[in-house]
């Protein structure tokens, strides 16, 4: 007599086996075990090592009939990842329009033929979405308007390097997704910040590196009040460092990390302001901002009594005295990076090391430094 456990046992084993290749495995034993795993499937993943700086060694040829199969086939996706897949065309997320209902997170990073009309189809079958990214999409204003209207969960976007996007996307996106927590617009060249204005208290973390921000578009993008991770890296060419300034005016005062790394017009006076308006402030790249002075580098060790990680790798204003304001202040400091400062003298050093052995310095220069928590 033949033995047969009952559909919902084997859904529980399926649920239970942990690594990807085991759940793909138990697919392939048999056409029962594979009705068992279609619908139980929550991600989908191409494998493929997807690298942005080397796309074209990692792309995928996954095209809309491949795609519109799948999607069909998996019903109960919450995580879709399709990175790479540059020959997907809008037409192959027509199936999200019937089966997208549960998906929460999306990723068409360099998905180069997804545009508007793709955005549409996202836009009616995935209004619980609550986090996506179109890094390098040729998306435009209209279709964040689209997207953002039926999609208002949406928490985490990934606009960067969609050049073709407005402070009026931003806009809409602000105004119809009222949780929103995280942003990236870096290298979004023709976005200047205004459209964060009226922005969500939710707002924490936002990336625009390389970016034409104003100063009218950082109080914009200050306007929530709850920002606590900002990148405006490699604003040197579009802003002057007043416009930094309002950061310590008080709409700042949640901000716990910021990268200011080759914005070379921030001055001693946006220091001293922005050191005495964030009082939470826990890390802080200045790297390459060659205007800073004696006065700055006492008013981040006079001001800053949280700071625990600062960076001022290549500032070549930092000197002695400089290093000096750092000891005798900032007394929760752990790390200092710091190199190419052709001020600061190996006496300094030492002098530094043996009143604060507590604080480790670091030659190395960090890239990145936004919190692990955003953007998982």
């Amino acid at each position: 007599m033949e033995f047969c456990l009952p559909d919902d046992c084997l859904t529980f084993i399926f649920k239970k086996l942990d690594s990807s290749t085991d759940r793909d495995s138990f697919g392939l034993t048999c056409h029962r075990f594979l009705q068992i795993q279609n619908p139980n499937r929550k991600s989908l993943e191409f494998g493929c090592s997807f690298s942005r700086s080397n796309l074209s060694e990692t792309t995928i040829n996954i095209d809309s009939f491949i795609l519109d199969k799948l999607i069909k086939r998996f019903t109960n996706l919450n995580s879709l990842n399709l990175c790479g897949c540059v020959n997907l065309q809008d037409s192959g997320l027509i199936q999200l329009t019937n089966h997208g209902s549960k998906l929460h997170s999306l990723y068409l990073d360099c998905c180069f033929n997804i545009t508007d009309s793709g955005l549409s189809h996202i836009a009616l079958g995935c209004q619980f979405l609550s986090s996506i990214s179109l890094y390098r999409c040729p998306i435009t204003d209209k279709g964040l308007h689209h997207l953002s209207k039926s999609c208002s969960s949406l928490k985490d976007i990934n606009l960067e390097w969609c050049s073709l996007v407005t402070d009026t996307g931003i806009s809409a996106i602000t105004a119809n997704c009222r949780h929103l927590r995280a942003v990236k617009i870096s290298h979004c060249d023709k976005i200047k910040g205004v459209g964060f204005t009226g922005c969500s208290k939710t707002l924490s973390c936002l990336e625009a590196d390389s970016c034409k921000i104003d100063p009218e578009g950082i109080t914009g993008i200050l306007s929530g009040g709850g920002l606590e991770y900002l990148n405006v890296s490699c604003l040197s060419w579009c802003i002057y460092g007043d416009g930094l300034r309002s950061i310590g005016g008080g709409f700042g005062k949640n901000i716990r990390v910021l990268d200011f790394r080759v914005c070379r017009s921030v001055d001693d006076e946006t220091v001293i302001e922005i050191s005495k308006g964030c009082p939470v402030l826990q890390e802080w790249n200045l790297s390459l901002c060659s205007e800073i002075g004696v006065l700055g580098w006492e008013a981040i060790g006079g001001y800053c009594r949280n700071l625990e990680k600062l960076h001022v790798n290549g500032c070549r204003g930092f000197c002695d005295r400089g290093l000096m304001g750092l000891r005798n202040g900032c007394r929760k400091l752990l790390i200092l990076y710091v190199s190419r400062c052709r001020k600061v003298s190996e006496l300094g050093i030492e002098l530094f090391k043996v009143a604060r052995g507590d604080v480790e310095i670091k030659a190395e220069e960090v890239m990145c430094i936004m919190p692990k928590h955003f953007f998982r």
